[in-house]
């Protein structure tokens, strides 16, 4: 028996990356992943890589911006499974590197809704499937970036430390139920993300997605206690 037979689990940003990478670990260790992210073409490669594997996967694309679509998003899954056993948010934008005050409005916008109110939606939307399941995982990715001064970072860096308070005083809501929620920085990667924002970065010298994946599944699995955790490079802190 593998370790998430049964389990269902959503996973944001599944098209590529570190999404991609963690949506293929939890269906090799048996959960049906629902796929979700903008690039359709992105999510079928996912899917086939799933399915070639023996796993199983469902397809929902479309744009976390698109807030209403988060709100049919957990009837849907209610309609359809039941509940939600795991959540990986692991969706995210960079945005532009820019001077605090120079920031185009419409960019800054952008990083805000997708790296931090899409997450709390997400959580509005999902937090009742989670609960009805007997060991809920919820997993947030974050960054260095929201807890250090890094100049020029300001809408990246700020939707990162929004979402760890978001997600800590999320954590301490469900301490007395069977929902555990947690944070998990990757550290340095290689991403398109990563790469865009290091462009002369040696990439060859990253971890690839794929090795990072297996401290989701970690996190993931119903015997997992903690709760509240930020989880960075391995280590609890």
């Amino acid at each position: 028996m593998s370790r998430l037979d049964g389990r269902i689990a959503l996973v944001t940003g599944a098209s590529r990356g570190i999404g991609a990478a963690v949506a293929l670990r939890l269906a090799e260790a048996g959960a049906h992943v629902v796929l979700t992210a903008r690039i359709v073409g992105g999510l079928e490669e996912v899917d086939d890589a799933i399915r070639a594997k023996g796993g199983k996967a469902t397809l929902v694309p479309f744009d976390l911006r698109d807030f209403d679509r988060i709100d049919a998003l957990g009837a849907a899954l209610h309609e359809r499974f039941g509940r939600l056993d795991i959540l990986v948010a692991a969706a995210g934008v960079l945005g532009t590197l820019s001077p605090m005050g120079h920031f185009d409005p419409k960019v800054w916008q952008e990083v805000i809704d997708v790296n931090l109110t899409a997450n709390w939606r997400l959580i509005r939307s999902l937090d009742p499937l989670l609960r009805l399941s007997t060991a809920g995982r919820a997993i947030f990715v974050t960054c260095a970036a929201g807890r250090e001064r890094v100049p020029y970072w300001g809408a990246y860096a700020a939707s990162k430390a929004a979402l760890e308070a978001v997600v800590k005083i999320y954590a301490g809501e469900v301490e007395q139920t069977a929902l555990r929620v947690n944070l998990i920085d990757p550290g340095p990667v290689s991403t398109r993300l990563r790469a865009t924002a290091f462009p002369r970065e040696d990439r060859a010298r990253l971890k690839l997605p794929e090795d990072i994946a297996d401290g989701f599944l970690d996190l993931a699995a119903a015997e997992c206690r903690l709760n509240g955790a930020l989880i960075e490079l391995g280590r609890e802190t």
